[in-house]
């Protein structure tokens, strides 16, 4: 009997042993996949993610259409879609586009965020026609178009509150309510433990790609909904037309399915902390490093200094980042992901644009186009800083003043191109610590690599270099 017992115990332990083992295989072959194949779900080939081949090298322009022009209509930006394009830039992000509640309306206009109907256009931009025209406009400049999407809350006189009262979150009293712990009161929070909510914001959003042929969504504060909505949704999506989704969020589990971007709004904060003297360069090799590890690498991180957010309620970029403006502006346009301008940054971006009534933009003869003409070009035509996987390694490339000096190089294949950023206000001379190889020429003017690693010139005061292999 007893050795029964022990034959019985042994066998068990033998089972378990092998049980757990084929649960360790399984799981670090679904991690191997993971990271191999990073926009797999499931084992249907239905449920991978593939961007749109055109997003590889995109460069993305967020369009205020308020501010934008002094008419703050569809009309009078359909005019400047020709120089965006002389300029570069093939993907238009549209600030909300939709009527704007009245109800706890905040400043003379509103809140762009707060949205009354999900499928109608904001009369003050114009008609549906408009929009219609716009559109084709931008596809017809081989631009795509991507409109702004408030799923989480809606107008406190939104349709919906008449008509389906029940997709909100109800405070005690059975009336709507901001969402909790914010000042958002001009709008309501939708319910999204109700999976009717679910299917009335889906059914909208295909609304938009049936009947305006759009490119896709950036979805406002993207975390606040739950990811299997935006899974599920981007499928339905797909199924219509290949769209591109950018999301308002850092996490990773979004690019599985849902999104092909999400924001680099850490590397946006470290490079204001730099601005002040509070974070350095070794902040930004922690945070490189952190980005490799907790991203795959198909995912697409986009990258920028300004934008409606950072504008309106912390400050320009001059005002953010001084006479280092562009050299902040360079390093988000090379170092990883996909760029974002946002209207009137070509302009140098001279005001703190008024979030909630008209203050049109001031455009300064485009005084700084041909400096985002330069880096957007660069990297329409250079596999290095393509996006994700596409793009090239990120490497820093180590020199004698480290501690002022962030150099970095890109490369895929046999397409490279190698950064120098002076972050200090004084001429700096590049040691670089390695030997760079090949015919390396300034995208800026006609200087080569050779005479800085040479030491015949010295970087300027917020000096910076980007050189293309040739």
């Amino acid at each position: 009997m007893r050795s029964l017992l022990i034959y019985s115990c042994s066998m068990k332990i033998f089972y378990l042993f092998v049980f757990a083992t084929l649960v360790w295989s399984c799981n670090n072959q679904s991690a191997a996949s993971h990271t191999a194949n990073a926009n797999v779900i499931g084992s249907s080939e239905t449920d991978v993610l593939n961007h749109p081949e055109w997003s590889k090298n995109a460069t993305m322009y967020e369009v205020n259409i308020r501010q934008h022009t002094i008419e703050g209509t569809f009309a009078a930006f359909e005019k400047d879609i020709p120089r965006l394009k002389q300029m570069g830039i093939t993907l238009l992000w549209l600030m909300p586009i939709h009527p704007i509640g009245i109800v706890n309306r905040k400043g003379s206009l509103g809140s762009y965020y707060s949205v009354r109907d999900y499928k109608g256009v904001n009369p003050e931009f114009g008609t549906e026609d408009d929009f219609r025209r716009m559109i084709k406009t931008a596809h017809d400049n081989g631009m795509k178009i991507i409109i702004d999407w408030v799923a989480n809350h809606s107008s406190f006189d939104n349709i919906w509150t008449v008509e389906k009262k029940s997709n909100y979150a109800l405070d005690t009293a059975g009336s709507l309510q901001p969402p909790f712990n914010t000042d958002w009161w001009d709008v309501a929070q939708l319910d999204w433990t109700n999976k009717q909510v679910w299917a009335d914001m889906k059914d909208a959003m295909k609304f938009w790609i049936r009947e305006y042929d759009i490119d896709g969504f950036r979805c406002d504060v993207a975390e606040k909904v739950p990811t299997p909505f935006w899974e599920e949704t981007r499928q339905a999506l797909d199924s219509i037309k290949p769209v591109f989704m950018l999301a308002e969020a850092e996490i990773p589990e979004m690019h599985n399915i849902a999104f092909d971007m999400t924001y680099g709004w850490e590397m946006m904060h470290i490079m204001n902390e730099m601005a002040k003297g509070k974070k350095s360069l070794e902040d930004v090799d922690v945070y490189m490093d952190k980005e490799r590890r907790k991203f795959i690498s198909s995912a697409y991180r986009m990258y920028f200094t300004t934008n409606h957010d950072e504008n309106s309620w912390q400050g320009t970029g001059d005002e953010r980042y001084g006479k280092a403006r562009k050299v902040y502006d360079v390093m988000a346009f090379t170092m990883w992901g996909m760029p974002l301008l946002y209207t009137s940054q070509e302009g140098g971006e001279t005001k703190r644009l008024k979030f909630f009534d008209k203050d049109t933009c001031e455009w300064n003869g485009y005084k700084e186009q041909d400096f985002y003409s330069r880096l957007i070009q660069l990297r329409t035509r250079n596999k290095a800083l393509w996006s994700g996987a596409e793009g090239g390694d990120f490497r820093r490339v180590k020199t004698s003043s480290d501690e002022v000096i962030y150099a970095f190089i890109r490369t895929k294949g046999e397409s490279q191109v190698l950064v120098m950023l002076n972050f200090s206000d004084k001429p700096q001379k590049i040691g670089f610590i390695e030997d760079i190889k090949g015919n390396f020429s300034s995208i800026f003017n006609q200087q080569t690599l050779s005479v800085f690693t040479q030491g015949d010139v010295k970087l300027d005061p917020y000096g910076y270099q980007v050189f293309e292999l040739k």
